[in-house]
């Protein structure tokens, strides 16, 4: 049995936790309801809000860092929602040393994206309103990770598919925004279901859906059920976080605007399957065949991602490839168990910083570009971007994990523990590896180097101010992250189960795995810069190419793939409905409807209007009444 720790009635500070989620919740209503009253002032109190969040956040996790490790985890109920017999539902919150680092992630990163949307929205008419969704994604998340129960999860689950759905279709003018909108939450609905029955199960076998109660309970559960929840939990985890076969609304999300892009990728929404499934720990101890499944599809993902990565001449598109590779790593790390739980957490650390930091890099680029998001339209951006260049380097550096750099720390952790469990998941982690220095290489080469390919009309320049300080910070935490967290994290998650691993130093702790992974890093630079860095890049993709970048351009068919597995088959569906509707209820409606009509048309007749006639009605009923009860009396 896992040794969680308990939670403890929250005082002081702790019993404010609320205000964590209210203060954006707040202002995201506030901001909604007196709409163009506050045009000229909502982005500014929605940039501040998260920051309020944040510092409420931190001075928490100080608190929490000074206190004994038995009262690392405080429970704080806010009200009973429902009692029905034996259940009884309260909506709480927990603040542990899981849900902490997610509020400082969430919170952190989301104020530096606020403060970075300032400028990039600047000239938008409906800026307010992007701002109060922000602030409405940001809420959901907390409400998701501060969460005590899976029901709670559940509201903050949901919560972060309307805001998603809200900003990736924010400029619903385009269709392409629209229907992105639209594919991102129907796909997300999918996986809610696997959420919903895993509570139900849950509800039946244990009689509550709270953390506690669960992880308690889960030692004695039988093995089918345990892995029948697991299951249902990956498939949550699968739509949330964009992995295999629920991926495909990912790429399509970049039709938002590039700061939605960031939060969704670095702070938000792709990180809430991870953290279900290392929330979810004491299940997946009792089911090795649910665990092997997470790491598998972790696994799949990351190489899934990572072709994608390398197929793709968008901006944008090539860091979501890169996205859903990253979370593969995550996933891949949490299905390993408590030894890999924490870099798994790690990983979504050092994640948050580099990959909203070559998100909003991006942004940069494009405002730079007049818009424009395809790489053989860029080269030489180094010389009129240099803050963007320096900037999106370091986060580039961190994501292929040259040494110090924060990806370094994390993602060789999760090679090295994947190879001690089991070897082949840890060959492919490390061709990853690979094959994502090839694809990041090739997006610096043709963005940043090489001959400049844009057109006449477009003059490149650095971001303003409010834009490319906000990167600085994130570059910051790109290189020093991985140093920062490396000496602690395994100890500080121990207490939610996982196992202290890592190396207790900012100092890199280097294995033979250690010296693969850099050359095989090394490996995949050079291919990247020799094929794009050293050789011209045409303005134009070639039309003749293999079919594995073919495959890659078209996101390997996930599209077709789900169309044809589930698109078909309810288009099928559909008509077989529409059938029976039209040969078998239509039919029995009209003819009731017609004897009802005869049956009237024929009664109506005795209502004549004469008083005599209804006089003999009603004595004839009452002598008929009167000789019934007769009859049933003597019978």
């Amino acid at each position: 049995m896992l040794e969680t720790l308990t939670p403890v009635v929250a005082t002081g500070l702790f019993q404010y936790a609320w205000l964590l989620i209210a203060i954006p919740a707040i202002v995201a209503a506030l901001l909604l309801i007196l709409g163009k009253v506050t045009n000229g002032f909502g982005h500014w109190i929605a940039s501040l809000a998260p920051i309020a969040s944040f510092v409420l956040a931190l001075i928490m996790f100080i608190q929490l860092a000074q206190a004994p490790k038995a009262d690392h985890a405080v429970g704080l109920t806010l009200y009973t929602w429902m009692t029905s017999g034996a259940w009884h539902f309260d909506v709480g919150l927990l603040i542990d040393p899981l849900s902490i680092l997610f509020v400082l992630l969430i919170t952190g990163v989301g104020s530096i994206i606020h403060i970075y949307s300032l400028g990039y929205m600047a000239d938008d008419p409906n800026r307010r309103r992007f701002f109060a969704y922000l602030n409405l994604f940001i809420a959901a998340m907390l409400i998701l990770v501060l969460a005590d129960s899976y029901i709670v999860v559940f509201v903050g689950w949901e919560g972060v598919g309307l805001a998603s759905y809200l900003l990736i279709s924010f400029w619903q003018a385009k269709p392409s925004a629209a229907a992105a909108g639209k594919k991102a939450f129907l796909m997300n609905r999918v996986g809610d279901m696997g959420l919903l029955v895993a509570m139900f199960t849950m509800l039946a076998l244990v009689g509550s859906t709270s953390f506690s109660r669960v992880d308690q309970a889960a030692p004695f559960l039988n093995s089918g059920w345990a892995t029948f929840i697991g299951f249902m939990l990956l498939l949550a985890a699968c739509g949330k976080s964009a992995q295999v076969p629920l991926q495909a609304w990912l790429l399509d999300a970049m039709e938002g605007p590039t700061p939605v892009s960031a939060l969704i990728h670095a702070a938000t929404m792709v990180t809430a399957g991870v953290y279900l499934v290392v929330r979810s720990g004491a299940i997946y101890q009792q089911t090795p065949a649910a665990q092997l499944a997470v790491a598998i599809i972790g696994t799949i993902t990351l190489l899934v991602g990572a072709w994608i990565g390398c197929s793709k001449d968008d901006i944008k598109k090539v860091l979501a490839g890169s996205t859903m590779s990253q979370i593969g790593y995550m996933m891949l790390a949490a299905g390993i168990g408590p030894a890999g739980w924490a870099f798994a957490i790690f990983h979504l650390l050092t994640h948050g910083f580099f990959k909203a930091n070559m998100f909003l890099g991006a942004g940069s680029v494009m405002h730079g570009a007049n818009g424009d998001v395809d790489m053989r339209h860029f080269g030489a951006l180094r010389k009129a971007m240099p803050i963007t260049f320096v900037t999106f380097g370091i986060g580039y550096l961190a994501i292929i994990g040259f040494p110090f750099f924060s990806g370094f720390y994390s993602k060789d952790h999760i090679i090295e523990a994947a190879f001690h469990a089991q070897p082949v998941l840890g060959v492919l982690a490390l061709i990853g590896a690979g094959v994502t220095a090839f694809y990041m290489t090739r997006l610096m080469c043709m963005t940043f180097f090489g001959q400049a390919r844009w057109a006449k009309d477009v003059h490149p320049h650095e971001s303003p101010a409010v834009m490319w300080v906000p990167l600085v910070l994130l570059a910051i935490g790109s290189f020093a992250g991985g140093m920062a967290l490396n000496s602690w994290i395994g100890e500080w998650l121990a207490g939610v189960g996982a196992k202290a691993g890592g190396h207790p130093s900012w100092l890199p702790h280097i294995t033979w795995i250690g010296v693969v992974t850099l050359v095989v890093v090394a490996a995949g630079v050079l291919l990247g810069w020799w094929l794009f860095g050293k050789r011209p890049v045409p303005a134009q993709a070639p039309q003749k190419v293999s079919i594995i970048t073919t495959m890659g351009r078209n996101d390997l068919y996930g599209d077709q793939l789900t169309y044809n597995a589930v698109g078909r088959g309810g288009a099928v569906l559909a008509r077989g409905v529409d059938l029976a509707d039209e040969k078998g209820l239509d039919p029995l409606a009209d003819g009731t409807g017609w004897v009802v009509q005869t049956l009237g048309d024929k009664v109506r007749h005795i209502q004549n209007g004469y008083v005599r006639t209804y006089g003999v009605t009603m004595a004839v009923g009452a002598v008929l009444i009167g000789l019934a009860l007769v009859v049933s009396r003597l019978v």
